[in-house]
């Protein structure tokens, strides 16, 4: 399962639920035909079809000419700290909106989710926030920023001793398993997913606004 169809995989149940390495990554890359990285810091992403939102003035008529707003989320950036028993990640993202009618001042306010996830499927934490966007007096374009924050156990977001070992055993020309890729085996592939978190920020739809974004 790509990266991509985990996103979009956990987006939907999310919204079914409406409500360069560094010490402490464990590097994969032994001669056997593996490159991947596992850290305990959770990787952030937008899932599919969450990044943006799309409003109409009249309710159930999505023709061009009934375009109320667009915006999308943008700049989305992390830090992480991985260094006590408790990992924390903090993201940071900015939301940039456009507006049809740019008559008078208006203020819009969207919600957006923040979840972690778990094995690519597993909702752990699921919080709601909102980003608030204020248009100027015949301003077309605004500009709002949000914040979302993950604490990860260490622990779980570690692979037990035994499949590090397994994993990063480095492995010579000649070996029976020298060609073998350890993530074959069922057990370490399993491990792997277990240990693997992400936090994914997007804006909190509907079903027809996610249905939208899907078709159109």
């Amino acid at each position: 399962m790509t990266l991509r169809t985990r996103l979009f995989s956990a987006a939907a149940l999310a919204v079914a639920l409406a409500g360069c390495s560094k010490e402490g990554q464990l590097v994969i890359d032994e001669g056997v035909g593996i490159a991947s990285v596992l850290s305990s810091c959770p990787d952030v992403g937008i899932p599919d079809y969450t990044g943006d939102i799309t409003a109409f003035r009249v309710p159930g008529d999505v023709t061009a000419g009934n375009l109320d707003m667009t915006a999308s989320i943008t700049n989305l950036r992390s830090t992480c700290d991985d260094s006590g028993a408790k990992v924390y990640t903090n993201a940071t993202f900015d939301v940039v909106a456009r507006r049809m009618d740019t008559n008078g001042a208006r203020q819009v306010t969207l919600p957006y989710f923040s979840t972690v996830i778990r094995g690519g499927s597993a909702v752990v934490t699921k919080r709601i926030g909102t980003v608030t966007l204020n248009f100027a007096d015949g301003a077309e374009r605004a500009q709002g920023s949000g914040t979302a924050g993950a604490f990860v156990d260490r622990a779980e977001a570690s692979l037990p001793a035994d499949v590090r070992e397994r994993v990063t055993r480095r492995r010579r020309a000649g070996d029976p398993d020298a060609a073998l890729d350890p993530l074959a085996d069922p057990q370490v592939r399993a491990a792997v997913q277990r240990a693997t978190f992400e936090l994914l920020v997007g804006f909190q739809l509907t079903q027809d606004q996610l249905a939208y974004n899907a078709t159109r």
